[in-house]
């Protein structure tokens, strides 16, 4: 009986120094890591901003919706964006996004995005710019 009590407590004894040497080899090692596990910027932080203005308005003859997104091309070149909208309210069979393939906008043209609700969520993205975030108020 005598035996068994110390060898409880050299296994709880052992166990506890197990313990011990694990958190302090996470302490030691935690700057280490997370200096690993840091990313460096995204490159969409140092993008320019798109060269698009945005508008929205209500379709003409209507009250609540849909909403029109208009997008103008500021700068003197040609601009390749496509939409993505998060949907605000959608059936549950359906997707709760909406994806429209690219679309060439020439300097001075725009682009209209139509039958938006609010509460709808678009993000423009071209290639070489910041992406475009926009919400339907």
């Amino acid at each position: 009986m005598n035996n068994s009590i110390r060898s409880s407590a050299r296994t709880g004894l052992f166990s506890g120094s197990l313990i011990a040497l694990g958190c302090a080899l996470l302490v030691a090692f935690s700057p280490a890591l997370k200096a690993q596990a840091t990313p460096s910027q995204p490159a969409a932080d140092n993008a320019p901003s798109l060269p698009l203005s945005a508008s929205f308005s209500k379709s003409a003859g209507t009250e609540d919706a849909p909403y029109v997104l208009t997008l103008k091309n500021e700068s003197a070149t040609a601009v390749t964006a496509s939409a993505k909208i998060l949907l605000a309210v959608a059936f549950h069979a359906d997707s709760k996004a909406k994806c429209i393939a690219d679309h060439a906008i020439g300097p001075g043209e725009t682009w209209t995005i139509s039958d938006l609700a609010k509460g709808d969520r678009v993000m423009v993205t071209a290639a070489g710019f910041a992406p475009l975030q926009l919400s339907v108020e």
